[in-house]
């Protein structure tokens, strides 16, 4: 099955670049993470990863379902998150990346609950895109305030 959930992406996506990821994969692959680091993935969180995936990118549903099980795959079996992040700071402005970290806080608060394992991951994750504590205070905060008028 993974091969086809791959073939179909490399079809109907951007062709992968360095270490074989393409930038729609490093990028699902870092929300996916928030969505199944706390071992309790909600249907909510997992909406939360459609939904960031289809708004970053702009992905029809099957597209991004494909997208999102693919970057699943990709998680379980990578050893570290650098292979995701060296990418999007090669390829991704620092507002971009500044937009990930929010869309990662949006899937972390979409089961209204945040662990310490969700708080550890997402000041990980801000250190390796090199992003500052004031863009990552306020990313949070954007996504917070999203939840609560949502």
């Amino acid at each position: 099955m993974l091969k086809t959930i791959r073939d179909f992406f490399d079809r109907n996506l951007a062709a992968p670049e360095s270490g074989g990821h393409s930038i729609e994969l490093a990028t699902a692959a870092l929300l996916v993470e928030v969505m199944r680091i706390d071992r309790d993935t909600s249907p909510a969180e997992r909406e939360a990863v459609l939904r960031a995936v289809h708004e970053k990118f702009g992905l029809s549903g099957a597209e991004a379902d494909a997208l999102i099980a693919l970057a699943e795959e990709q998680m379980r079996q990578a050893t570290d998150y650098y292979q995701f992040t060296s990418l999007i700071n090669q390829r991704f402005t620092q507002a971009q990346k500044e937009r990930v970290l929010e869309l990662m806080w949006r899937v972390a608060y979409a089961d209204a609950a945040i662990d310490a394992h969700e708080q550890h991951l997402m000041r990980k994750i801000a250190a390796l895109l090199h992003v500052a504590d004031d863009a990552y205070i306020a990313a949070k905060l954007r996504a917070k305030e999203l939840r609560d008028r949502g």
